[in-house]
């Protein structure tokens, strides 16, 4: 079996997210080549280079960007060159673009992640996948330094769905938790106490744990992941199968009222304050 020692990797998208997956893949002995929309972030002479790599990985912001870069590889690609793409997108995009690779004897595995720039950088992401049973196995191998944890969620298009139900979860995770800092800040409970209340309580959550003492409470706000990114998440699971019920369908309306409040750029977390008069 290969190990990483053994092999080529590509990497496409080194931003917040790529940039840290391309230096734990380092770190773990992989030969690498990069490719991004910014120049100075290359190692790769052109992007149909990273087609002679054993493996490319992708880290991009749509299904748009995920399209344009898959039919490039696949143009030049040689059979049995293997696509993981970490990107969020839609089941139906990764699904298409899987039957693409395949035609041209190329692997392709849907495997968005969770767990941020400190998840790829500390190797603590949990990787959602998604393909053929053959493709996972020699995924696994690759991504195994990044992963805390490993599922294999089914056919291809499985890990897309997944990765955006969890989005719509910490969507409305993080709005309630705007109001819960809110009921309590009017009965006189400070936010510290909230936290460290429900932390050990029924109605803990990640946005509660992690999100509220990291980002909001220090008012840093600087998670890496931008709201205009989680809007385009939570939209896309709302056209998921029939839609979603009522409580899903207010997190989607409410997600775009905040990104029209704070704007693209801004961290996501600030879904917590949309709640609050302006």
């Amino acid at each position: 079996m290969s190990t990483l020692a053994d092999m080529t990797i590509g990497v496409v998208g080194l931003g917040a997210m790529g940039g840290r997956v391309a230096e734990r893949l380092e770190d773990a002995g992989a030969r690498l080549l990069r490719w991004d929309a910014d120049p100075a972030r290359r190692s790769a002479p052109a992007l149909g280079a990273l087609a002679v790599a054993d493996a490319v990985l992708l880290s991009l912001p749509d299904d748009t960007a995920c399209d344009q870069v898959t039919d490039s590889l696949l143009a030049d690609a040689r059979p049995g060159l293997l696509i993981i793409d970490t990107s969020t997108t839609s089941p139906d995009g990764a699904r298409a673009r899987q039957a693409r690779a395949a035609a041209s004897g190329v692997g392709y595995v849907d495997a968005p992640v969770s767990g941020g720039p400190a998840g790829a950088e500390s190797g603590a992401l949990t990787v959602m996948l998604g393909g053929l049973e053959a493709d996972l196995d020699r995924a696994e191998t690759l991504l195994a330094p990044l992963a805390g944890r490993l599922l294999r969620c089914g056919g291809p298009g499985t890990g897309a769905a997944l990765k955006l139900a969890n989005n719509l979860l910490l969507a409305g995770h993080l709005m309630l938790a705007g109001e819960a800092m809110r009921l309590a800040s009017d009965a006189g409970i400070a936010p510290e106490t909230l936290v460290a209340a429900l932390s050990a309580g029924s109605g803990r959550s990640a946005a509660i744990e992690v999100n509220l003492p990291k980002w909001v409470l220090s008012e840093s706000y600087d998670s890496g992941f931008s709201l205009a990114l989680m809007a385009k998440d939570v939209a896309l699971a709302a056209r998921l199968a029939n839609g979603l019920g009522p409580i899903g369908s207010s997190v989607a309306q409410q997600t775009e009222a905040a990104l029209d409040r704070f704007g693209p750029g801004a961290d996501f977390n600030r879904l917590v304050d949309h709640g609050r008069e302006p």
